[in-house]
């Protein structure tokens, strides 16, 4: 097979499944042609995708989300406003990937929940299948579940789901756990798709091995409130902090709080031997948790539907518990009521991805091109 990648560039989740489909599918003998990833204007693709991701790779001005600097709040009045001032942009992306698709010949097409690629081909209707990949396609199951009382966020969220697989042949709904699909939705469930570094960590089945320690991670800077004030409130819980606002490799705080600048390696360390995560339900980041087998506390970002909704799916699984704050005292008192068998489920889940996603985008190849 030969398989051109669409990736939505926004935050590191799709970017890491795109690195890890690929490095899968080049393993079994296929080639992943090359990738077309959605930036904001004036950014680059990020250093870690350049790094990693083998295969030629074009940035695509596109919409970018905006978030207030001062709730964290997803601000959807000024991501509106800039998608629609940046419509003309995005009408020559469209363009841009038709063409692509129309030059390159890829077998398949993977559009790792961007939306220019479901405007491509719900506008143009490009003959190459097109399987659209993310989480978020399992908001067409049956058994999802949505928070209550927000039926216009879920409307919304619905709306954009249906946007950013426009046209797809087949949807992969990443899931936490194995759960029927769906076809008359087009929905295939799928385990996740990890970056390899985690399954090379040793994994701590002794539980008086873990440190007594929590391992906090958020990107948006205005969320170090949060956490200073949990703080605040148990001083005498250790936290090591990875956020994006701190600049050296560690800062520490006091004796019991200490910040880390992101990185992806040094964070999967300190996970081996924490007692627990606190996350703002970013889908990998709970699986990662997951795999090592640590409670997590999912704490989904203001305004932010979609981490609303894998903070409710993380704690059905049996990953952690969902809160709408920084709660470390609620965290220590779960602990010792987690179930830790979840974690092999989940690993035996997520190890059946080495033939599922191989031998479902086969099936999607005409019988014409199936040779290739």
């Amino acid at each position: 097979m030969r398989l051109l990648f669409i990736v939505q560039g926004e935050g590191r989740g799709h970017l890491t499944q795109a690195i890890s489909l690929a490095q899968l599918l080049q393993e079994a003998g296929h080639e992943v042609i090359g990738a077309w990833v959605n930036v904001a204007t004036g950014r680059p693709v990020p250093s870690f995708f350049v790094e990693q991701f083998t295969a030629p790779i074009t940035a695509l001005p596109g919409p970018a989300l905006v978030y207030d600097p001062q709730t964290n709040a997803l601000d959807l009045k000024t991501t509106i406003r800039g998608i629609i001032r940046q419509l003309p942009t995005f009408r020559q992306s469209v363009r841009q990937l038709r063409m692509a698709i129309l030059t390159e010949k890829p077998d398949i097409v993977v559009n790792f929940f961007e939306l220019l690629g479901g405007l491509t081909y719900g506008l143009y209707r490009p003959s190459t299948p097109m399987v659209c990949v993310g989480h978020q396609c399992l908001a067409f199951h049956d058994s999802f579940t949505f928070p209550k009382g927000s039926w216009f966020d879920k409307l919304l969220f619905k709306a954009l789901v249906r946007l950013n697989s426009w046209g797809a042949t087949e949807l992969f709904g990443l899931s936490f756990d194995q759960q029927t699909d769906v076809p008359r939705r087009r929905l295939r469930v799928m385990p996740p798709l990890l970056r390899r570094e985690l399954t090379a960590c040793r994994i701590q089945d002794d539980r008086t091995d873990c440190c007594p320690y929590v391992l906090a991670y958020t990107t948006q800077p205005g969320l170090v409130s949060e956490v200073l004030e949990a703080h605040r409130q148990c001083p005498e819980m250790v936290v090591h902090y990875f956020n994006a606002t701190t600049q050296q490799t560690q800062e520490q705080v006091d004796n019991h709080l200490y910040f880390h600048r992101i990185d992806g390696i040094r964070y999967l360390k300190y996970m081996q031997h924490c007692e627990a995560v606190v996350t703002t339900a970013g889908f990998e980041s709970v699986c990662e948790a997951l795999y090592l087998g640590k409670p997590v506390l999912m704490m989904p970002q203001p305004n932010h539907y979609e981490q609303a909704c894998n903070a409710l799916d993380g704690q059905r699984v049996g990953a952690g518990l969902a809160a709408n704050r920084f709660d470390l005292r609620r965290l220590l008192t779960y602990l010792p009521t987690h179930d830790h068998s979840v974690s092999n489920r989940f690993k035996n889940w997520y190890a059946s991805g080495e033939w599922r996603f191989v031998i479902a985008l086969q099936r999607l190849i005409p019988p014409t091109n199936s040779a290739t």
